[in-house]
């Protein structure tokens, strides 16, 4: 990379801990830490959580499947807004009206002790493993194109210590208005460069029929080699799940004010997700077709190097890192929070003052976020990004995940049945790919061998039926048999009722208008743009820039009328208001 791009990674990182100074003042207690108070706009909630999942795994494992088979890549990523969608409608709001502290408050309340200590500490293993495969997806792609080490370490090694201090550092010190803020500012950043990256690449494309006659025959069909039609729904029901219970979701729908805010801001994650997914695979799908041959995993880091001038391509980087830095960030931040408020407050200092929470709260994030680093450095030897990635979700999140939700909804499925679901679903799936399918003791003479080559042929669709399939027809079952309530389930329905009219309260009082989400977008879009007019005077593709630049700064002036005219409503509102009110 050149001058300008390290300029412009040195301008993102300080923007970065800008907004975690920023919103540090915010966090007097832990529910404005953790939780931002019931007081986070839906649209930042929204974007936040479409941020938590695209991260640089995005382009690691989608970004190669693209590169490598197509637009299958594309269908698999059109997934997460199906499942979102069915979140918005069935499960956001159903959370938000519980009123709850944190995610963590819910599954002891259901659950009880014993529930919340199995699902907090199995998923604390998925959740840092998954986060770890994203911080070294994003160092593999920064070491793609320009190879730094420190202190001795490789290139790789040195980007993920990096990378991870420096997700560590904003989210303890900001919390999760830091989260949802710098969420938003990544969003931001992610879309302008995809945006010129796509245009570009467009542009020197040349005929559709030209392009079409140098990649594979079926590069456009919506599934191919093992991403069939079943693996598909089963990433929907998968996504689902992970969407509707997964706490660095659940956090989102709690941030808000009321169930609608809730519904509204999955609702656009849902819509974004069915739309964009081929405008961000874009770049290496066009790719493709200009090299062949390459490691599918470093494809879009390529692409955007082959295609961007200098002053942008650090633009790309900062925009790969933000995807990450979102999904860390956030996974950080509620894990912190469960463990400083359901487990540190609830079990050992029941009358901690809210200086302490927050203390602990911070001490908890600088602990989890060295083990995920630690954890990132291993990744190379756990079987690569893709693999470690859909073995997990694939074997744990459904039959973790799917008792939890489905609990929101029944009277009958408890901690019994939790434990039930999970270790069937999970003991027969790990005995079939691990005891069996890639067990080195079972050779061609052994009886076994033929089922053992059927189950490796078969691996996609076999993990969907065990670990997605399976934990369904078993709650079903349970659901239809079972005959007695489980008496926790009526402390969820009290809990609804005694929240309702708080929430009724909420909704009809008229917050002040909240100016720091909207300043924070607007300088975004002003200062990109203004970079990106500087770059463009002087790249052969200045008219594409230009345009893109056009497109940020008229919304910029948007956002700025929108903020003058709410600002001066509330001027006067604040002047009608009467005497005895003031």
């Amino acid at each position: 990379m050149t001058g300008p791009d390290y300029f412009v990674l040195m301008l993102y990182a300080v923007g970065l801990f800008v907004i975690s100074t920023v919103s540090s003042k915010r966090n007097v207690n832990q529910k404005e830490m953790f939780s931002a108070n019931r007081s986070s706009p839906w649209w930042a909630s929204g974007l936040s959580g479409f941020m938590t999942v695209f991260s640089a795994a995005t382009f690691v494992v989608w970004g190669g499947i693209a590169y490598e088979q197509g637009i299958v890549a594309v269908a698999i990523n059109t997934c997460y807004g199906i499942a979102a969608m069915g979140v918005g409608y069935f499960v956001a709001g159903r959370w938000n009206k519980m009123g709850l502290s944190t995610p963590a408050e819910y599954v002891q309340v259901r659950f009880g002790n014993l529930g919340l200590h199995f699902f907090t500490w199995t998923m604390l293993i998925k959740r840092i493993l998954g986060v770890a495969v994203s911080l070294y997806a994003v160092a593999k792609i920064v070491v793609a194109i320009d190879p730094v080490n420190l202190f001795g370490l490789s290139p790789l090694n040195t980007m993920i210590i990096l990378f991870g201090v420096i997700i560590v550092l904003y989210t303890m010190q900001g919390g999760l208005w830091a989260v949802l803020m710098t969420d938003v500012l990544q969003f931001i950043v992610l879309t302008v460069v995809v945006m010129i990256t796509a245009f570009i690449m467009l542009s020197d494309i040349g005929s559709f029929s030209a392009f079409a006659e140098t990649v594979p025959a079926d590069f456009f069909s919506p599934t191919a080699d093992k991403y069939g039609w079943l693996f598909l729904t089963g990433w929907v029901i998968i996504n689902f799940f992970v969407i509707g219970v997964e706490w660095a979701f659940v956090q989102r729908y709690l941030s808000v004010k009321s169930p609608k805010d809730a519904r509204k801001g999955t609702y656009l994650f849902a819509v974004m997700y069915l739309i964009t997914p081929l405008f961000w695979l874009l770049p290496p799908l066009l790719y493709r077709g200009q090299v062949e041959g390459l490691d599918k995993e470093q494809a879009y880091i390529l692409a955007a190097q082959a295609t961007l001038p200098p002053g942008i391509m650090g633009l790309m980087v900062a925009a790969m890192f933000s995807a990450t830095a979102s999904m860390v960030s956030s996974q950080l931040n509620v894990i912190a929070g469960v463990l400083t408020n359901d487990f540190y407050k609830a079990f050992f200092r029941p009358n901690a003052s809210e200086k302490n929470l927050v203390f602990t709260g911070r001490v908890f994030t600088v602990i989890l976020g060295t083990a995920l680093t630690i954890c990132a450095l291993c990744v190379p030897y756990m079987g690569g990004a893709t693999k470690v990635i859909l073995s997990i979700n694939s074997l744990l999140v459904v039959p973790l995940f799917a008792p939890t939700l489905w609990g929101v909804f029944s009277h009958k499925i408890g901690i019994k049945q939790m434990a039930i679901v999970v270790g069937i679903s999970f003991s027969i799936g790990f005995t079939l790919m691990f005891g069996i399918a890639q067990n080195p003791l079972i050779t061609e003479e052994s009886s076994l061998y033929g089922f053992a080559q059927y189950l490796l042929k078969n691996k996609t669709n076999v993990e969907v039926i065990i670990g997605v399939l399976m934990p369904l027809v078993i709650l079903t079952f349970m659901e239809f048999t079972l005959k007695k309530t489980d008496p926790r389930s009526l402390d969820i329905d009290k809990m609804i009722e005694r929240e309702a009219q708080e929430i009724e309260e909420v909704q009809n009082h008229k917050r002040p208008f909240d100016i720091l989400p909207a300043l924070m977008v607007m300088w975004s879009l002003f200062i990109i743009g203004s970079w990106l007019i500087f770059i463009s005077l002087r790249e052969a593709q200045g008219k594409t820039i230009i345009m893109t630049t056009g497109i940020i700064l008229v919304i910029s002036g948007v956002i700025v009328k929108i903020v003058a005219n709410k600002l001066q409503k509330a001027s006067d509102l604040e002047q009608t208001k009467p005497q005895s009110e003031l």
